[in-house]
């Protein structure tokens, strides 16, 4: 592992383990273009037989650069993915008995996650593990839900589910389109008469060896047609997959401590950056193996907490000054951007507290009316799931105004 273990500790640290991944294979891949880009300088100053060899010797390197570039992306990636999944397993049962009463901590089983689950998780298409109907009654939720999308039986197995893309595939894919638009790029614009220069500076953009100070987010802005976007996927793809094995390590945790914990809690980022599917998914509780995991999406910053069974342990639910560690990530509070918030307010909750401009920003100033209104007649946490549909999209202002024909939209 070249990644400190405390990198996994909280989802804050996880995302940055995550930039951290991303943007050691986004520079290499971004080292390959401009070396590729180097070599054309000067290229249309050569007579047209000897240009046309040069050209295709330049693409053809890139061609298998790249190819190697995906190659060698993939096996970093599962290798962190596999160091990931036995330090999250780990953490998690370290938290969990933190955020018992003392006397019950030590009924909490530790669980061995093999490095063969992370890489059998990591073979899994993200957005295809999770259908989920938006139902109030759970047992309508989750009727017939194919239970080849749980994960809890990948332990040391390959997963293979319906129209899954593999890890290998999508960086294989990613190489493949780039050379293409590299070479699609440079073929048009000499075609043109664009000069070396220009053509490089449009390939390229800002970028430049060396630059190691750069963040992720500051390459793909500095970046140009062929570097910026890719940059992009690369943090969306790595993101996702850590999401993806982060959670999948938990939820074997919490299913082999069902004796103390017989639900989970569904908890999404309180920011104007979540997606609608976990906005309406926030706070919702689910049997293990019965409802959705996160990541939902590409992207995906959500993850899950255990809810403890007391009740049925025999113990009344205790004030958390008497849990072992208060104020964590299974405690009686959650961050957000502006600070931190009760462990129970819901995305519902918290954007009606907020001001018009991040409502505006989060739902569409023409939706916002219609928020409002139904938090009047159900409240905020309800209010906010009823602008998802059935089947996770998020409702149009057309379907919104069919829907509910009283409510006087912004115009």
């Amino acid at each position: 592992m070249t990644t400190p273990a405390e990198l996994y500790r909280n989802a804050i640290d996880l995302n940055r383990f995550s930039n951290s991944v991303a943007k050691r294979i986004a520079r290499t891949y971004n080292d390959l273009i401009l070396d590729a880009v180097d070599q054309l300088r000067g290229i249309d100053e050569l007579a047209a037989p000897v240009k046309a060899a040069r050209l295709r010797a330049i693409l053809a390197q890139l061609k298998g650069s790249l190819d190697n570039w995906a190659e060698t992306s993939t096996l970093f990636a599962v290798e962190e993915l596999q160091g990931l999944a036995v330090l999250q397993g780990e953490f998690v049962t370290s938290e969990l008995a933190k955020a018992l009463p003392v006397e019950l901590a030590n009924q909490i089983r530790s669980v061995q996650i093999s490095p063969q689950f992370a890489q059998a998780v990591a073979t899994v298409d993200p957005t295809a593990l999770n259908v989920v109907t938006l139902s109030d009654d759970l047992q309508a939720a989750v009727t017939g839900a194919p239970q080849a999308f749980r994960l809890t039986a990948a332990q040391g197995s390959v997963i293979t589910l319906p129209n899954g893309k593999v890890l290998e595939k999508s960086f294989r894919g990613l190489a493949e389109s780039q050379a293409d638009l590299f070479s699609m790029t440079v073929r048009n614009g000499l075609l043109t008469g664009e000069s070396t220069d220009k053509l490089a500076r449009r390939l390229k953009g800002r970028l430049r060896f060396g630059q190691p100070a750069m963040s992720l987010r500051q390459m793909a802005q500095a970046g140009g047609e062929v570097t910026a976007v890719a940059n992009h996927q690369v943090m969306a793809l790595v993101r996702t997959s850590i999401n993806q094995v982060a959670n999948a390590s938990s939820q074997q945790v919490y299913e082999a401590n069902q004796d103390v914990t017989k639900k989970y809690r569904y908890v999404a980022t309180l920011d104007s950056r979540t997606s609608p599917i976990c906005r309406s998914l926030d706070g919702k509780e689910f049997v293990y193996g019965k409802g959705p995991v996160p990541p939902q999406h590409f992207n995906c910053r959500s993850t899950t907490v255990p809810i403890v069974d007391y009740k049925g342990l025999g113990f009344d639910p205790p004030p958390s000054s008497q849990l072992r560690r208060p104020n964590t990530a299974f405690g009686p509070s959650r961050s957000t951007r502006g600070g931190t918030v009760p462990d129970s307010q819901t995305y519902g909750q918290w954007l009606e507290l907020q001001p018009k401009a991040v409502k505006d920003d989060v739902l569409g100033a023409s939706k916002v009316p219609y928020f409002e209104s139904l938090v009047k007649k159900v409240g905020p946490t309800k209010a906010i799931r009823k602008f998802v549909s059935q089947d996770g999209s998020e409702l149009t202002l057309a379907q919104l105004r069919r829907r509910y024909p009283d409510v006087k939209a912004a115009q």
